[in-house]
């Protein structure tokens, strides 16, 4: 699939570098497109990470898993997202962690070692290029820290609260839209699926929440 740079200098990762300098930096970085199906694996946990992926179309879900098998939600990751960059700019690069494709998603890999050093040409856009990794970077630990947040509440009526209140915030409404299935926020608040139904059924009942789907309202 061609790539569609002026989608591309839309990206965060890309702020501030124009949509013309994009062929050539690509170029330069060694960038290659990979597309993906629905619950493909894109990277598995223990693989190295010798490149940072860029979400362009479709839902990255990082996850882990236990010895039992039991996954994890950590992080559902959408559009103009980074994945992997944790693992690629550390002293280890095995995954601890695995990525799958919640969606049919197209993913623009770079390496990070020719983000980190600039090329002999000095091109310009390697600075801008790392300040923006740097600030993408910070905005996954954010997320990870709301995870955090999340499960260390001590009911699951507290979990699920805390999950909503931080999705209203994000969507500055009281009324607004979950990106996770069910069976998803159960692996996000690390509890049992139906026990999250039947807890969902009982907060509508006591006049907490409202709720249609993945449609919610804190009331």
């Amino acid at each position: 699939m061609q790539l569609n740079f002026k989608q591309l200098a839309s990206l965060p990762i890309f702020n501030g570098i124009c949509e013309e300098d994009l062929p050539a930096m690509l170029n330069c970085l060694g960038s290659f497109q990979k597309n993906y199906q629905k619950d493909e694996i894109i990277l598995l946990e223990s693989n190295e990470v010798r490149s940072v992926g860029i979400i362009l179309s479709g839902i990255v879900h990082m996850v882990k898993e236990d010895s039992e098998g039991y996954q994890t939600l950590l992080v559902a990751m959408k559009d103009g997202e980074l994945f992997g960059e944790s693992f690629s700019c550390g002293s280890h690069l095995d995954a601890h962690v695995s990525f799958f494709a919640a969606a049919p998603c197209t993913v623009l890999f770079l390496p990070f070692h020719k983000i980190i050093h600039s090329c002999k040409m000095s091109c310009t856009f390697h600075h801008r290029l790392i300040e923006n990794m740097v600030q993408l970077i910070g905005d996954k630990n954010v997320q990870l820290m709301h995870k955090i947040e999340v499960i260390s509440k001590k009911t699951l009526r507290e979990k699920i609260l805390t999950y909503l209140q931080q999705q209203a915030l994000d969507q500055d409404s009281r009324q607004f839209t979950i990106p996770l299935s069910r069976l998803e926020l159960a692996k996000y608040l690390c509890a049992d699926r139906s026990a999250l139904t039947r807890e969902l059924s009982y907060m509508q009942k006591d006049g907490l929440i409202s709720y249609e789907k993945n449609t919610f309202q804190l009331l």
